[in-house]
């Protein structure tokens, strides 16, 4: 068993069947293509990292089920101290990256949800889906694979269960049952991050579901390239490719190596074989599922949105020097943004110490916690972003910086630079606020509003965990109450 270099992971990719597609172009190779290889690139620095003596101990871990030295990526959440490594890391990533690296995240949180979930199908129902699962995950970890998770459904009408839908195919479902325990499912995972960086895919339901819908509850693994499979890869806003813009090694692509993306997988009568299945029609289990998949990771997303805080805080800081003006001058700003990316942060990590063990030795964080975080890394970023535009000045918010192609120009690239220069040279100065532009509005920003859930769901979440009822009990105790306080009767209107 052996720790992957980013040599090793982009031979991996390169390896496997294009099945990915952007612009109407089917891409031979996600490593080398302008569209996907800022992706890999960021997720290659992972796998730099984990070999790295810097950075080995945060980016590796022991698996439980062999002893083996593994990628803390394909490890089972035991511990608060696990949680807490896994902050860690998060916001490490984005600091090495500059990026979101979704193709292991979301994996990751999904592969540990399924660890406690198939533990409670089989506890329930005597199924096997909890060894399958540890079968597979131990060699998941062997191969040091990467892996995006896939949840969100089309969904179709929002009124409607799956088995109500016009269309059943607008939830991932399964169309035939095999024999031997193997599935075929049709349908599609939408807005899923990191798709091209990944080696396989982790697939679960979308949402709680009922018996009418145990079509729908279906979950697994199985490779990206897999027969059935396609990828389409998602426009994003400051996409370059439709400026006919290269991005070569030049400021146009502001990280030394990163840049998210999101897919749509279709899925077109695919056969997962039985050893890769851990879900297949129990509906009972899929709240838990949903459940154990958000409190890890809305707990955790406040380390990855505190980990970009930090890079658009020192970028700021850079931007005001490159003005020429002490960073002094935004002391009260700067402080601001500190205190934001320490709030998520620290909700994650509070989040994480005050969780429980699950009985099949699963970590699971605090659910009202993890749900609160959310709704913090809902806004609290967006107002990191604004104070880091509102630092750096015009120059890198409006969107009228020149091209690397035009600021090169034999013509008039030098007076371009010329005039770009303050108390830096022109070339510094546009770097640092292409830095700044790609982490306010740029592909830079990771899911802060719905990544791992919308708000309104987490607010939902929110007050199912709170105890209301409890906190007006203990209201009244100590205002020395012991009547009945009715709720009011609606009035009727006339």
């Amino acid at each position: 068993m052996a720790l992957k270099t980013p040599e090793e992971y982009k031979a991996s990719l390169s390896s496997m069947r294009p099945n990915v597609y952007k612009f109407g172009e089917l891409i031979k190779d996600v490593t080398t293509h302008q569209s996907t290889r800022y992706t890999v690139e960021g997720h290659a620095r992972i796998f730099q990292a984990q070999n790295e003596d810097e950075h080995r101990e945060i980016y590796t871990t022991t698996s439980h089920l062999t002893g083996e030295p593994i990628s803390r990526y394909l490890s089972i959440f035991r511990s608060p101290e696990d949680m807490i490594a896994n902050s860690k890391m998060k916001r490490l990533t984005f600091q090495l990256t500059g990026t979101c690296t979704g193709g292991r995240c979301a994996g990751w949180t999904a592969m540990n949800a399924l660890f406690a979930s198939t533990w409670d199908i089989d506890d329930a129902e005597g199924t096997e889906y909890h060894q399958r699962f540890l079968e597979w995950l131990k060699d998941a970890q062997a191969r040091d694979i990467t892996m995006a998770g896939a949840l969100t459904d089309p969904k179709g009408d929002r009124t409607l269960a799956p088995h109500q839908q016009a269309d059943p195919d607008m939830n991932l479902h399964i169309v035939e049952r095999h024999d031997d325990g193997g599935v075929t499912v049709r349908g599609a995972k939408v807005m899923i991050c990191g798709v091209a960086a990944a080696n396989e895919l982790v697939v679960m339901p979308g949402s709680a579901y009922g018996p009418d819908d145990a079509d729908w509850c279906v979950a697994f693994a199985i490779p990206r390239d897999a027969e059935g499979i396609t990828i389409i890869e998602a426009r994003h806003p400051s996409d370059d490719r439709e400026a006919g813009c290269s991005c070569d090694d030049d400021f146009d692509l502001p990280v030394k190596g990163g840049g998210i993306t999101q897919a749509y997988i279709l899925f077109d009568d695919v056969r997962v074989p039985a050893e890769r299945v851990f879900m297949r029609g129990e509906w009972k289990y899929t709240r838990n599922s949903i459940m154990y998949f958000i409190g890890p990771y809305r707990a955790a997303i406040g380390a990855c949105v505190a980990g970009q805080g930090d890079v658009m805080r020192g970028a700021a800081a850079l931007m005001a020097r490159a003005n020429g003006l002490d960073e002094k001058v935004f002391t009260e700003k700067l402080n601001q943004m500190a205190i934001n990316n320490e709030t998520t942060f620290g909700m994650g990590i509070a989040s994480a110490v005050m969780g429980k063990q699950h009985p099949s030795g699963a970590w699971l964080c605090d659910p009202l916690l993890s749900n609160v975080n959310k709704i913090h890394v809902a806004r609290l970023p967006y107002e990191t972003k604004v104070l880091a535009q509102d630092i750096a000045g015009g120059v890198a918010e409006t969107g009228c910086m020149p091209s690397y192609v035009d600021f090169t120009d034999e013509g008039y690239g030098e007076l371009l630079q010329k005039y770009m220069g303050a108390a830096v040279d022109g070339e510094t100065r546009v770097r640092i606020a292409r830095l700044v532009e790609w982490l306010t509005i740029g592909a830079g920003v990771p899911g802060c509003m719905h990544g791992g859930g919308s708000p309104d769901g987490a607010k939902m979440f929110i007050r199912m965990f709170s105890d209301l009822n409890g906190d007006m009990e203990r209201a009244k105790d100590l205002a020395g109450i012991d009547k009945d306080v009715p709720k009011p009767e609606k009035k009727k209107r006339n």
